[in-house]
């Protein structure tokens, strides 16, 4: 096969998420984690590192799109800014991703990061979400069971002066403004700065290395995936991709999301032959995996955990599901929405990061009391 520019991208994504995967299993950053140790024990550390996640991603945007290098009021996958606001599926989405990712023991990327640690429980939590994620995206089931009713709440924001979701786009439409690229860029430098500001507050949080480290390579590997597919790169890619004879999956401007991958994985292993299904996200999830298996061997982080009761099996495959299926409902995971769309600082975005906060909350409130009456 001819190494070209699908093939560089692929590699270059594949490189980044190899460096996501191993500074995952370094730091333990983990988003479920994060709600997790804020409920049960006050500690906001790795919620700090979450939110600086966010701050980073969406500074680097700002950078990015004031210089004129990258555009994601244009096509994007999924579409963030898209003027069809469907309010509702981000909310349900949300909630259903945080019942989901707290019964699994972590989200996205973090199950996928235990994978490469040896985990067995994070292993079958992937095969079901995979299963379910390809159920959403590549047969009727999202069509019948979920689209009516995210189309009869969806709002036209054009219809109301409103190009984007943007926040930015928003306010201006609010206050009578016309929504000027450079007001949308100085309202997202704005809400960056205010959450390092609160993030470097804390500080426990200024004297963890590895909390730092974990959201500033997280931030910066979604800024990355920004810059290759939508930069210079991403345009010869798309140029590449429109006079393929064999279109493959999924050009467009893009970064790192991982429900989405989890079913165009399933669909790819389907028919291995069909190399045009390996995509951004397919390499992406591997890179994650393998990077956490380099860390985690030298520094004999490895270790074998596998389900001892029924009871904790049928729990994870009950948050896989959910994991599965509200990912795509919310059009993205704790990464996916919570970093890389709010550096888009997409309205959708926000909504589904706190349905995602609520709906793990929820269940963590939920499990302790079931615990207490079982005592």
């Amino acid at each position: 096969m001819e190494f070209g520019i699908h093939q560089q991208v692929l590699l270059t994504v594949f490189g980044i998420a190899l460096v996501l995967g191993a500074v995952g299993q370094k730091t333990r950053f983990c988003t479920m984690g994060a709600v997790s140790d804020w409920v049960n024990i006050g500690d906001t550390g790795r919620m700090r590192s979450w939110v600086f996640s966010m701050a980073v991603a969406l500074a680097g945007v700002v950078l990015l799109e004031a210089t004129g290098t990258i555009d994601l009021s244009a096509e994007t996958f999924p579409p963030y800014r898209s003027a069809n606001f469907a309010w509702l599926r981000y909310i349900v989405g949300g909630l259903m991703f945080g019942v989901g990712m707290t019964l699994a023991s972590g989200c996205g990327n973090r199950t996928l990061v235990r994978i490469g640690g040896g985990n067995v429980k994070s292993l079958t939590v992937l095969v079901v979400a995979a299963v379910c994620a390809y159920l959403m995206l590549w047969t009727p089931m999202y069509e019948k069971a979920f689209l009516p009713w995210i189309q009869a709440t969806s709002i036209n924001l054009a219809q109301h002066g409103m190009a984007t979701q943007e926040v930015g786009a928003i306010l201006a439409a609010m206050f009578g403004r016309e929504g000027t690229r450079s007001f949308n860029l100085t309202v997202a430098a704005l809400v960056a700065l205010g959450l390092v500001v609160w993030v470097f507050r804390s500080r426990d949080f200024r004297r963890s290395a590895d909390n730092i480290v974990g959201g500033a390579v997280v931030g910066l590997a979604v800024v990355a995936a920004w810059y290759v597919t939508g930069g210079p790169m991403g345009k010869a890619w798309k140029e590449y991709a429109e006079m393929a004879s064999d279109i493959p999956s999924r050009v467009q401007t893009q970064s790192f999301t991982f429900v989405a991958p989890m079913g165009d994985t399933v669909r790819y292993l389907l028919d291995p032959t069909q190399l045009t299904s390996i995509n951004f996200g397919v390499v992406a999830l591997a890179g994650v995996i393998l990077g956490s298996l380099l860390y985690a061997l030298p520094s004999k982080g490895f270790r074998y955990e596998r389900f001892f009761t029924i009871r904790d099996f049928a729990t994870h495959v009950v948050g896989g599901a959910l994991m599965g299926i509200g990912g795509v409902v919310a059009m993205g995971c704790t990464i996916g929405q919570a970093v890389t769309g709010v550096s888009t600082l997409a309205m959708g975005s926000i909504l589904a990061f706190f349905g995602m906060v609520i709906g793990s909350v929820a269940t963590i409130k939920y499990q302790y009391w079931r615990m207490m009456q079982e005592a």
